[in-house]
């Protein structure tokens, strides 16, 4: 039986995008914690990698919010370069 509860506060935007995706993926917010939960219990730790970014992640990361040296591609680009 399930009994407990978890309280966390976060950007009421994220948490509808996240619930959007795990709706798609027939998944409820608790069955993704849930999962989550296991995947940090059997690895020991969290389930990805996590990294502070380098120096040029961080620029890009930085053009890409401010929408600065942003080039278009179509997913036929993507997929011929991927051929190549």
């Amino acid at each position: 039986m399930k009994t407990a509860i978890i309280n966390a506060r976060i950007k009421p935007e994220l948490k509808a995008d996240v619930e959007a995706i795990l709706s798609q993926l027939g998944m409820t917010t608790t069955q993704a914690i849930t999962v989550f939960f296991e995947q940090v219990k059997m690895n020991k730790g969290i389930p990805f990698e996590l990294k502070i970014p380098n120096a040029e992640t961080i620029e890009a990361m930085e053009e890409a919010r401010a929408d600065r040296d942003m080039e278009s591609i179509t997913i036929e680009d993507l997929k011929a370069q991927l051929i190549k």
